[in-house]
């Protein structure tokens, strides 16, 4: 069940992410789900799957934001550490950087189910 206490077991910080949801814990909870859904998961980790790190930037930089707003930080961290990676073409190995983000992305989504 998604709730405030067990986003925070998970290691969001829902303090801050209500407070850009303007103290609103039904607005919260509703944007939470959307943003485990969003798209950009797929397109990350299609984009490196077929060697195109300029569209794997532009989907884990949107990542990045889109969790940083909700304050969801394991996402935030590993989104911010593959936009990162990626922004300096360093030679890493995204794909399991990917699914590392993808794993994490899940046991949240568990919460909703």
């Amino acid at each position: 069940m998604l709730t405030i206490d067990n986003l925070n077991e998970l290691g969001a910080n829902t303090g801050e992410g209500l407070k850009r949801c303007m103290g609103r814990e039904d607005m919260y909870l509703k944007l939470v789900p959307r943003a485990l859904n969003d798209t950009n998961f797929e397109k990350l980790k299609e984009a490196v799957g077929e060697g195109d790190l300029t569209a794997a930037f532009e989907a884990a930089h949107a990542l990045k934001g889109v969790s940083g707003n909700l304050s969801l930080t394991p996402i935030f961290d590993k989104s911010e550490e593959i936009t990162e990676l990626l922004r300096i073409k360093s030679d890493a190995d995204y794909a399991v950087l990917v699914e590392e983000l993808i794993g994490i992305r899940d046991r949240f989504r568990a919460l909703c189910e």
